[in-house]
């Protein structure tokens, strides 16, 4: 799949068929985590692929998202705060984990519709719920959930805004 195509494609997905994701789909979706820019190439991300229905179950309680359950795979994308603070201290920390972890989730996600899967970006959620769910160390930070499955929904596209009124030349 070409590049726009992909990205004109992409829909958040939140309706998944049971057919299990492919291993070495999986492999390769989180590659393509992997493959994205960090500050410094710090590389601060952490991912825990969680399958087991009691962990499921501990995700969907810390933030609300049943339709969570029904996908055959989440990736929680962490940030390795101190992999962040190494080179760039609070900046990491603050900005650039965050920063470098979204990136990763976006790829991910991409990658994933390439490859025939829906996803949805799931931010919403209570950090420490979900870090106690996945056994988080103390420097590791949820920043992103990404249930993937095969789509079970066809949503239509959202409106986006016009180029023309995000744009500015040299200032605003």
């Amino acid at each position: 799949m070409e590049i726009f195509e992909a990205i004109r494609g992409r829909r958040s997905v939140r309706v998944y068929k049971k057919d299990p994701v492919k291993e070495e789909d999986l492999k390769k979706i989180l590659e393509a985590g992997i493959l994205s820019p960090s500050a410094g190439n710090s590389q601060p991300w952490e991912f825990v692929a969680v399958r087991d229905a009691k962990v499921k179950e501990k995700l969907v309680a810390g933030s609300g998202q049943g339709k969570l359950m029904d996908a055959p795979v989440v990736i929680v994308v962490c940030a390795n705060i101190s992999r962040s603070s190494k080179a760039y201290g609070e900046r990491g920390v603050s900005l650039y984990s965050f920063q470098d972890t979204a990136i990763a989730t976006y790829g991910m996600i991409l990658a994933a519709h390439a490859l025939g899967y829906g996803t949805c970006w799931v931010g919403a959620f209570n950090d420490s719920a979900v870090a106690e769910a996945i056994n988080a160390p103390k420097d590791i930070r949820p920043v992103a959930m990404i249930p993937i499955g095969r789509p079970a929904e066809k949503p239509k596209p959202t409106s986006r805004m016009p180029l023309d009124k995000v744009l500015h030349e040299n200032k605003f």
